[in-house]
């Protein structure tokens, strides 16, 4: 643990960072498994699920929380897969 009040200050706010960066981690994650869910069941709401997920992706992009070539990447995949989905 540090002496010093600065970066005593420091470790604090970066273990509130993390604890809020694990959360919209998991979030993220949760909303790319639905939609995954949602396909492989062939679900009605497939196409609301995407949005979602893609809306979430674009958010943790803004944030730093993912590259946006990761983000751009993702969402590409997930429309490749809607669409292979629906035409089947």
């Amino acid at each position: 643990m540090p002496n010093i009040k600065s970066q005593i200050k420091r470790v604090q706010l970066s273990k509130l960072q993390n604890a809020k960066n694990a959360a919209a981690r998991s979030s993220l994650r949760t909303a790319i498994r639905r939609f995954e869910e949602a396909v492989n069941n062939n679900a009605e709401n497939a196409a609301e699920v995407m949005q979602k997920a893609s809306r979430a992706l674009d958010k943790a992009a803004a944030k730093g929380l993912i590259h946006q070539n990761k983000a751009a990447r993702k969402k590409s995949r997930m429309a490749k897969k809607f669409q292979a989905n629906k035409a089947s």
